[in-house]
């Protein structure tokens, strides 16, 4: 038997995977396919790059049919936090430049999407920009939203017809996933175009 180290000169025996001929094979060849013939050697990557792109569009199917199967089992409250984040985000972009709306200030602190109305009383004006300001942690998440302040700078920002609106009576909003589906993909476009325009400043 041959040393190890001449393991590469061995001839074996194989099959063209094109022709089925058998032909000898250097072991150091053995993951070649088909046999020298050109021929078979062109049909076999043209079945090789056909192979691969049946591979790619299944898979691309798959991770389609993945992603409606999770769409379907997404519940109503599910939808509506990702739509929330959705359009908190675009907020957060969209005042990016503004001072917090309840105390006036501008620091390298964490800043929120803050609600002038709440959006457990008023869910209605949940996705209403005109409701939702950039805000401070401190003051949304330890004064309660400091609406007292939020309320005079939002009529400074937005006018008083526009917080007389908001502060008005309102038609009771029950949002469906169909609805939620359509938020969500409203405010990321415009959350997307925002955030790139700003990092081309």
């Amino acid at each position: 038997m041959a040393p190890a180290k001449n393991m590469g000169r061995y001839l074996m025996a194989a099959k063209c995977k094109v022709c089925g001929a058998t032909r000898s094979q250097r072991q150091i060849d053995r993951m070649n396919p088909c046999c020298e013939s050109i021929d078979c050697q062109v049909t076999y990557s043209m079945q090789s790059k056909q192979q691969a792109k049946g591979k790619r569009l299944a898979d691309k199917a798959w991770r389609a049919e993945t992603v409606a199967r999770k769409r379907a089992a997404k519940s109503k409250g599910e939808w509506a936090k990702e739509a929330q984040r959705e359009f908190n985000r675009f907020i957060r972009l969209r005042d990016s430049d503004d001072v917090c709306i309840s105390c006036g200030r501008h620091h390298s602190g964490q800043y929120h999407a803050g609600h002038y109305k709440t959006v457990g009383a008023n869910p209605e004006l949940r996705f209403n920009e005109l409701n939702c300001h950039k805000q401070c942690a401190p003051c949304n998440n330890h004064l309660s939203g400091n609406i007292v302040n939020y309320r005079v700078r939002l009529i400074d920002k937005i006018g008083q017809d526009n917080v007389d609106f908001i502060e008005g009576p309102h038609e009771p909003m029950k949002y469906i996933i169909k609805d939620l589906e359509r938020i969500k993909l409203k405010y990321k476009v415009q959350a997307d175009e925002l955030e790139k325009r700003i990092n081309q400043i």
